[in-house]
């Protein structure tokens, strides 16, 4: 694995592009979402907000089918599908005036978007061999830092202006970014879909060592709000750090992921390394917990030193984490259900979107200290789990619909 933060040509950098692309526009509909819908649509915060979670509540169901629908059908014409399905649900935002017609969009986006993840997954495990995959996510994660960047400052152009037109251009924007995302898959080689039997309607459900897997990277997941929702509040209403710290940590979080991601994934090549590299995070994320805790009640100065230094800490369990989870969804999963066992691996991301903002501030505005510690607790606790657990579902013989291992092989393109 190179340490460069480009990764080499052909259909690594490609299947980059497409996710730079995608993701500028993401970066500026994150930035703008909110304010649209309430201020140009009409919509009540609170309504916006149960909008977003039924959507999300859709897609995490949806994603399952749908990647099941690109391993069968072949992932690169699913992913191309779904990215011009994504953008039109973007594009659909831009004439929606009620809450009925705003759910319904909410829903299709969610849904197209939890289906591209997966297709896009199992596309990637078709035209990169197995010792590349953790390496190349690794520069994939990279590359949706910068192209958030990017996009979160075209969105603060926006709202800036805050006019309805400037709104208006984000979302076309972000739709336009869909469209060119979906050419670039396009020029990838095919990947061949596979028919094989299928263990009754629960499918991956059936495999339940890989779901306890699934289940516990959800715990160790439930740090995702932490930058944009729990130390945002922790900060303001729990130390006397000044609240352009908040801004400066998200910074410093994008930064290091787009640098030293690449780096930090390097080495994990298997199961074994993959516990480990889980296992070390769980340590580095109660530590971080730890030093979150000591700047409350301190001086403004050695709060925010505490602060900076948590931040450092918790990225660094951030993307030992996601090297490590990255390795074992793809060496867990039958060759021939990738698509199917990414969708569902998927969900742990929505459900700790959902359920991340409630338990944070639950714990660490409500319990201070100890909420700390056993938010840290419970990730080192998890992160051990990791291991017997991922054994244990190697070691299953992938029963749950096993049909031997089916390679795919890449077609020449069309």
């Amino acid at each position: 694995m190179t340490n460069s933060l480009v990764p080499p040509a052909g259909p690594q950098r490609t299947l980059a592009l497409a996710q730079l692309t995608n993701s500028v526009g993401d970066g500026a509909y994150y930035v703008t979402s909110a304010l649209y819908f309430t201020h140009v649509v009409g919509l009540a915060p609170a309504r916006v907000g149960l909008g977003l979670t039924l959507a999300w509540a859709v897609g995490s169901l949806v994603g399952v089918p749908l990647g099941r629908l690109a391993d069968r059908r072949g992932p690169r014409g699913t992913a191309v599908l779904l990215a011009l399905a994504t953008g039109l649900a973007v594009a659909s935002f831009l004439v929606v005036r009620g809450f009925v017609p705003f759910v319904l969009a909410a829903c299709a986006y969610a849904s197209a978007q939890s289906g591209l993840a997966a297709a896009r997954q199992a596309l990637l495990a078709g035209l990169v061999s197995a010792g590349e995959r953790t390496g190349l996510l690794a520069h994939l994660q990279s590359t949706l830092n910068a192209g958030l960047a990017v996009g979160a400052g075209l969105g603060g152009l926006a709202l800036r202006a805050g006019t309805r037109s400037a709104y208006l251009g984000v979302f076309a924007l972000d739709a336009l970014s869909f469209l060119v995302c979906a050419v670039l898959l396009v020029r990838l080689p095919s990947v061949r879909g596979v028919q094989v039997r299928t263990a009754g309607g629960l499918g991956v459900l059936r495999d339940r060592p890989y779901v306890v897997v699934t289940l516990l990277n959800t715990v160790l997941l439930l740090r995702m709000p932490l930058l944009s929702l729990g130390l945002p509040l922790w900060i303001a209403e729990r130390t006397d750090a000044p609240t352009w710290l908040v801004s400066a940590l998200f910074v410093l979080n994008t930064g290091a992921v787009m640098v030293f991601q690449v780096r930090m994934a390097r080495g994990i090549t298997g199961l074994a390394s993959a516990t480990r590299a889980v296992r070390r995070s769980g340590w580095i994320m109660l530590a971080a917990c730890a030093v979150f805790a000591l700047s409350a009640g301190a001086s403004p100065w050695v709060a925010v030193g505490a602060l900076v230094l948590g931040a450092v800490l918790q990225v660094a369990a951030e993307m030992g984490q996601s090297a490590g989870s990255w390795q074992l969804s793809f060496d867990l999963a039958p060759a021939d259900r990738v698509g199917e066992y990414q969708g569902f691996f998927g969900t742990g991301v929505t459900v700790a979107r959902t359920m991340g903002p409630l338990v944070l501030t639950s714990l660490l505005l409500e319990w201070g200290t100890p909420g700390w510690l056993l938010l840290g607790g419970a990730t080192v606790v998890a992160s051990y789990a990791m291991g017997p657990a991922a054994r244990k579902a190697a070691g299953a013989g992938r029963e749950a619909g096993d049909v031997g291992e089916v390679n795919r092989q890449p077609a020449l393109a069309s």
